[in-house]
């Protein structure tokens, strides 16, 4: 069972540096609708094996995953449904939503968020230990749901930078405070395979084109991957 994470094309917070959080009204920026427009070509490889697309409610990834999934709609095999689910949503800044970057690194909290951010809770949101705990948990479960009944099904999330940072981190085995090591640009592809032993990470902040196994690793090779389908790594 394998997951495509799309972090949504640029948008106009992010040109303007602002924290969007769940601030209405916050669209893609013309490269992030060139962004949007390039996702099909960079997913070509695997795109007759998409499942389904899970999205974010928010409107730039509605905006980023529009043209895929008109694409898919049109597929000899088939559409692949559109899901929007809430726990996929941006994380909740409360009353730093919509402030410019600049003026939150000087509040005391920047430092929790940047070195200890298990223990962030923003003033009037959510902390960010929640944030972990709903979005890998979310990708779990509809993991279960899209990733077939023989297990291979591949399916794509778009949603938001710190949700997918966090999911990231459950893959990686990582406690939340690590999380910042991990960096994920505006409509950069990263790839988890939830086997039966644990997850496996494929790739993190791709920004080209796409190119998986014929069957993703199931198993850790001692000495690493062999780089043939016939290795223990692609099997199981």
């Amino acid at each position: 069972m394998t997951v495509i994470l799309v972090r949504h094309g640029r948008s106009t917070a992010n040109t303007s540096g602002l924290l969007a959080g769940r601030t209405p009204g916050v669209a893609l920026d013309e490269k992030g609708l060139a962004q949007a427009a390039d996702l099909t070509e960079r997913l070509g490889g695997v795109f007759d094996q998409i499942g389904a697309v899970v999205r974010s409610p928010l409107q730039r990834c509605a905006e980023t995953v529009a043209p895929l999934v008109a694409a898919l709609g049109q597929r000899s095999v088939g559409p692949a449904p559109e899901v929007v689910d809430d726990r996929l949503v941006e994380v909740d800044y409360g009353d730093w939503s919509n402030r410019p970057l600049k003026d939150l690194v000087d509040e005391p909290l920047w430092k929790v968020v940047q070195r200890n951010p298990s223990a962030a809770v923003f003033p009037g949101g959510e902390g960010l230990a929640d944030v972990f705990g709903r979005a890998s948990g979310a990708v779990r479960a509809l993991d279960r749901v899209y990733g077939g009944d023989d297990g291979h099904g591949l399916w794509v999330v778009c949603s938001h930078g710190d949700v997918l940072k966090s999911i990231l981190a459950d893959a990686l085995g990582m406690h939340l405070d690590s999380f910042q090591r991990i960096i994920v640009d505006p409509a950069s592809i990263s790839v988890v395979h939830y086997a039966a032993s644990r997850p496996y990470v494929h790739t993190v902040n791709n920004n080209g084109v796409l190119t998986l196994p014929a069957r993703p690793s199931a198993a850790a090779v001692v000495g690493g991957s062999t780089g043939t389908d016939s290795s223990p790594s692609a099997r199981g």
